[in-house]
């Protein structure tokens, strides 16, 4: 039940108690600006769509909050409306043992987003509300954020991105209490807010943060706004409702002693019953249970593979172009698969896709850190996005982006072109040789690192149909249809794409090659050229490097020579992923030869490069001869 006006007055002053004792009891935590802004909290989550006793409803309304660390207003907003205990936030905030961490945490009931990376929450918001225009679910997205935070770019991104899509289902609440950790934030650097929203497009309104009427009439306006987004910039005082807290930077990240929480309290007017939730948090686990809650991620159906033949000429992106437009058009109407483009839409292969489903095509400009943003959080709203780039944007750059998404175990596609020095001319700034490296930092992302056209229309397929994050990284040249030594398409007809599963391209002894990507043709065709001298070596496909399991091909690994060949830096690749299983499984190579990128590159056509880097075919074949002599 929605409360009152009343009510929601009386509700700040014990939610200003509780952002008190929780942080105190926790010796930790930042006071101040969730006392600025729970009276924001407290709106919003009151007029929102949102119902305690169905929180995960997939038809709710969304609350991102950007800047986490203000979290004890959030969690006391949230307890105080009947979304959990308040006693379980008062006495395990910031404890190992409680759901309830020091940044919001996806997961509790009422928090949509992990926050705490500054910057982030109006992408998010933004990648949200484009899912409900997408999906037709009519649902309405708020963010709040900081002044604080609002110099930062992707902010900017955010901006313009909602403001291009109409999203008059958007409404952000700016917190202006003109203080952030340094002292004043015109100080530290000055942001006009106000005028810069009104630059990018949207609808301004301005009230006092801490006049409830003001806020209910402000959001009440923006709901009816319907020719785009509304920011609602809201002046407010740090350390609100208790006078020697009010306007002092100190008291952003610091709690109070427990005589200064006795004298607050007493301003309050509220009980100091800290002994109690002391107590409590004395007999916490050490650790909580994982978090588990429901979740509206979808899947798509795979639809029916593309088999490409010897004959055909075409690169990896291409047969994603291909594969991620077929998925539109056998999805249409079910589940909606989404690519987003950061201007590079031709580069990527997506004109297909566009044609097929321009409703789902989301262009967002050279914008790489909002749009990782943005795929993220629609991945969680009923949709399968595709996020699509080359690699050095779509990891490198958005690194702390796309950790974000694996924190929130979104349900992401990436895909990433142009990957290795394959890409040539462009030189060293745009040669992503970091793939594997980038995607093992993260905890809950799988990475599929197909070999030929064939295997990246399945795994295409396999991306869309699984649920989790998954990155495809694939290179920029033409490469031939990988065939069986019957002459016939490997991947092709029979196939099936197993994450994990390594693929024996070819059988032989003494020389194993280890290979995936844009250069496993190279080891194939080099082993085809040895056969006719009479000499078998193996080759062994590693399309998913990160779930290496050295065990399953002992036989072709002990007591043979082992090449590692790839186009990647060849000291956080394979060769990591090989040498770890190697120890874990106690197996024994003859030796071991790494092939792979150990500097930066120059710039030149990928033949040359490959030739420097002793990843031609000419250079493999002379190595694995030398082996073999041995």
């Amino acid at each position: 039940m929605k409360k009152s006006l009343k009510e929601l007055k009386e509700l700040a002053k014990i939610c200003r108690a509780d952002i008190l004792k929780m942080t105190t009891v926790a010796k930790s935590g930042h006071p101040g600006g969730s006392m600025s802004s729970i009276d924001l909290y407290l709106s919003v989550f009151n007029v929102a769509n949102i119902d305690p006793e169905n929180p995960y409803d997939p038809k709710r309304d969304r609350v991102v909050i950007s800047h986490g660390h203000t979290s004890p207003g959030v969690y006391s907003a949230l307890a105080r409306l009947g979304f959990f205990n308040p006693d379980d936030v008062l006495a395990g905030f910031r404890h190992p043992g409680s759901i309830f961490e020091g940044h919001i945490t996806r997961g509790i009931p009422g928090v949509e987003w992990t926050t705490g990376n500054l910057g982030q929450g109006l992408s998010a918001g933004v990648g949200m509300a484009l899912a409900s225009k997408i999906t037709g679910a009519d649902y309405r997205v708020f963010v709040l954020h900081s002044d604080g935070e609002s110099p930062k770019g992707q902010i900017a991104e955010a901006r313009r991105t909602a403001v291009k899509e109409k999203l008059s289902n958007l409404t952000v609440l700016v917190d202006y209490n003109d203080i952030q950790i340094s002292g004043r934030a015109r100080d530290v650097l000055f942001v006009d807010i106000a005028k810069e929203y009104e630059a990018d497009g949207w609808k301004v309104l301005e009230v006092d943060g801490h006049d409830f009427e003001q806020i209910l009439n402000a959001i009440e306006e923006a709901k009816n706004y319907k020719l785009g987004p509304t920011v609602i910039i809201a002046k407010t005082i740090i350390g609100k409702g208790v006078s020697f807290m009010e306007n002092r930077h100190e008291y952003h990240g610091a709690p109070l002693k427990e005589d200064a929480l006795e004298k607050a309290l007493k301003e309050l007017g509220v009980e100091n019953d800290i002994e109690k939730y002391k107590e409590m948090r004395s007999k916490l686990p050490l650790i909580r249970e994982k978090l588990e809650f429901e979740d509206n991620t979808v899947v798509a159906e795979p639809g029916t593979p593309i088999v490409y033949t010897k004959e055909d000429k075409i690169d990896n992106r291409g047969a994603f172009g291909n594969a991620i437009a077929d998925l539109a058009k056998a999805n249409k109407g079910k589940v909606p698969v989404v690519a987003v483009d950061c201007d590079l839409k031709p580069s990527v292969k997506l004109e297909k896709f566009e044609k097929v489903a321009p409703e789902n095509y989301v262009q967002i400009g050279i914008q790489e850190h909002n749009a990782a943003t943005i795929a993220g959080a629609m991945s969680v709203c009923g949709v399968v996005p595709f996020f699509v780039d080359f690699g050095v944007f779509g990891l490198d750059e958005t690194f702390n982006q796309q950790r974000l998404n694996d924190i929130n175990h979104t349900n992401l596609k990436t895909a990433v072109t142009h990957c290795g020095i394959d890409i040539g001319e462009d030189g060293k700034t745009h040669h992503e040789i970091n793939y594997v490296g980038i995607v093992r930092s993260f905890f809950d992302t799988k990475l599929i690192v197909p070999a030929d056209p064939n295997q990246t229309d399945k795994a295409v397929r396999y991306a869309a149909s699984t649920p989790g994050n998954v990155v495809i990284a694939m290179g920029r040249s033409k490469i031939p249809v990988i065939l069986n030594e019957a002459g016939e398409p490997f991947f092709g007809e029979g196939y099936t794409f197993e994450y994990g599963k390594m693929d024996i391209l070819r059988k032989g002894e003494k020389v194993t090659i280890l290979t995936h990507g844009s250069v496993a043709h190279k080891a194939v065709n080099v082993a085809d050229k040895l056969k006719e001298e009479g000499i078998k070596i193996t080759v062994i496909n590693v399309s998913a490097p990160l779930e290496f399991d050295a065990a399953k091909i002992k036989e072709y690994i002990e007591n043979t020579e082992v090449i590692i060949y790839e186009d990647h830096n060849k000291y956080n690749g394979l060769f990591v992923e090989f040498s770890k299983s190697v120890v874990e499984n106690g197996i024994k190579p003859a030796g071991i030869e790494v092939l792979g990128v150990d500097d930066y590159s120059p710039s030149g056509s990928n033949a040359l490069l490959f030739k420097i880097f002793k990843l031609d075919e000419e250079s493999l074949y002379e190595i694995v001869k030398e082996k073999i002599s041995k």
